[in-house]
């Protein structure tokens, strides 16, 4: 629903400004140029998704390799006696953990088509287990907060659109991505953890959390004694080495368990091609609306606006050409995709804008679209702190995402 207010409301403000530069300023261009950019956005978004098919069926044949292999079982245990202290008010054993883990190591892994039923079956657990049917229990809402902070270690589909732009280096913004993500989830967890008051002071909590903190605390500063070609090359380096390891230790998880790899990575690559062909018309309206409210001046005078605003507080504005991308992530996952496209056809996928607009939507989750299907689903109507949590996450991922990005790119 609020994705159909957001996409005619780029019709509408385009045809209205457009409307205001025929009359009042004698544009006769605008028009014309707005109808053309409706036949090379959906040309555009086409080809991408044409483009699309066959790394995503490869990357889904892997990924059904890993998860035929047991890695998401493994990822579950180790993550085990981190999430009980997260839920205190589970009992322990209960069968919903398992959901929970499982649900959390795929959306890691970016195993989305395992993930989301994982998801709805743990949230359906909690529901057994909530006094109050109609309003969100706190289990509930730190889920949904980790699910919506965009933890992921895997950014697949975003370098995929990156290779598909062109990029020199398609996989650069896979660090960042990881960096910027992980400052999300903490945020998340942290204030969660404030509004229920679970108790992060804790021996497993502290090895962890600290630990994390420390690990990435130290590959920023590592990153930040290197110039920027050679840190450009060091990431980039690392982050191929890291993929390739992934592909190969899920390839030899499934041996070890026995498992056909070759029928499992067949199965996973039809996946990835049904999805390539399914999100054609996601696509186009959303790359096509964006063409024609870019067209009519209506993106310049948002950037603009924002531009000013953060000239006046004496700071660099480069950042602002990628925060459509930013802004639009919590409300829709296809209108960020369209922004994060628009940014690299517009700017370049090098640019700085262009890799800021890929860390942006790789750094959090769709929170509101989240928060609608997960709770829907169970008869939740109460939300309670969920979304101020959700918020607040997405909004520490952006500060995030735009320091790691001047670290990296700038």
């Amino acid at each position: 629903m609020v994705l159909n207010y957001i996409w005619i409301g780029f019709f509408l403000i385009a045809f209205v400004i457009a409307v205001v530069k025929l009359v009042f300023m004698g544009d006769f261009e605008v028009f014309p140029a707005m109808m053309d950019a409706t036949f090379s956005s959906s040309k555009t978004a086409f080809e991408i998704s044409l483009g699309l098919t066959g790394v995503l069926s490869l990357w889904m044949g892997v990924m059904k390799i890993g998860e035929q292999g047991g890695v998401v079982n493994v990822l579950a245990r180790l993550l085990s006696p981190v999430f009980t202290k997260l839920f205190p008010d589970i009992p322990k054993g209960h069968p919903v953990t398992g959901s929970i883990f499982m649900n959390i190591a795929a959306n890691m892994l970016g195993l989305d088509n395992a993930a989301t039923p994982l998801g709805l079956k743990a949230m359906e657990q909690m529901q057994e287990l909530n006094p109050k049917k109609d309003t969100a229990s706190n289990p509930m809402i730190m889920f949904l907060v980790l699910n919506t902070s965009g933890l992921t270690l895997i950014p697949v589909s975003i370098m995929v659109y990156r290779a598909q732009m062109g990029a020199a280096q398609p996989t650069d913004i896979f660090i960042p991505i990881l960096l910027a993500t992980f400052f999300s989830t903490l945020a998340g967890i942290i204030v969660t953890s404030l509004y229920q008051r679970i108790n992060l002071i804790n021996r497993t909590m502290l090895l962890t959390l600290g630990g994390a903190c420390l690990l990435v605390a130290g590959v920023i500063r590592g990153f930040s004694q290197l110039d920027g070609e050679l840190m450009n090359k060091v990431s980039t380096t690392v982050a191929n080495i890291l993929l390739m390891t992934i592909i190969t230790g899920f390839i030899v998880a499934g041996v070890r368990k026995k498992v056909n790899v070759y029928e499992a990575f067949i199965d996973g690559a039809k996946d990835g091609f049904q999805t390539a062909v399914r999100i054609i018309p996601y696509l186009v309206a959303i790359l096509v609306a964006i063409g024609v409210f870019r067209a009519s001046g209506a993106m310049d005078m948002l950037i603009g606006m924002i531009n000013d605003g953060v000239s006046l507080l004496g700071v660099d504005t480069q950042w602002v050409e990628a925060m459509p991308t930013a802004l639009m992530k919590p409300l829709s996952g296809s209108g960020a995709r369209g922004m994060m496209v628009d940014a690299m056809t517009t700017y370049g996928a090098d640019s700085f804008v262009g890799r800021l607009s890929c860390v942006f939507q790789g750094s959090t989750d769709t929170t509101f679209y989240i928060l609608a299907v997960y709770f829907g689903s169970v008869g939740v109507r109460h939300t309670r702190h969920a979304v101020n949590c959700g918020l607040l996450a997405d909004l520490a991922g952006i500060i995030a995402a735009i320091a790691i990005c001047y670290l990296f790119f700038a």
